[in-house]
């Protein structure tokens, strides 16, 4: 499932503001100030891992419902489809009977 493009140059954002914490925390020589922007980055990447799966995991069941019903109606479709054929199939093959027992000659078939 594709994430929107907002969510997407957040996630970029987020990256280089927690890149840009750790270069200027080695800078000015403040260990903290860099391992404050680490642990963010690695729980910000976590949470989007997180709650990705969760999006995947709602969606998933709710997608295949969907598919199965249009499924389900694209096969009732053919069916009825089927149906109609074999009237239309019935219905010729009785005119013709009429046709041929009235002394009429059956229509020649065409073979191309």
């Amino acid at each position: 499932m594709a994430r929107s493009k907002m969510w997407k140059v957040g996630l970029v954002l987020f990256t280089l503001m927690n890149l840009g914490g750790v270069i200027y925390g080695a800078a000015m020589g403040d260990p903290a100030h860099a391992g404050g922007h680490v642990a963010l980055q690695l729980l910000g990447l976590v949470v989007w891992r997180f709650t990705r799966r969760l999006r995947d995991d709602e969606l998933v069941p709710a997608t295949k419902a969907v598919d199965e019903q249009r499924m389900e109606y694209l096969q009732q479709s053919v069916d009825a489809i089927a149906l109609e054929v074999e009237r239309i199939g019935e219905k010729q093959r009785f005119m013709d009977k009429l046709r041929v027992e009235g002394g009429q000659v059956p229509p020649l078939k065409n073979d191309k």
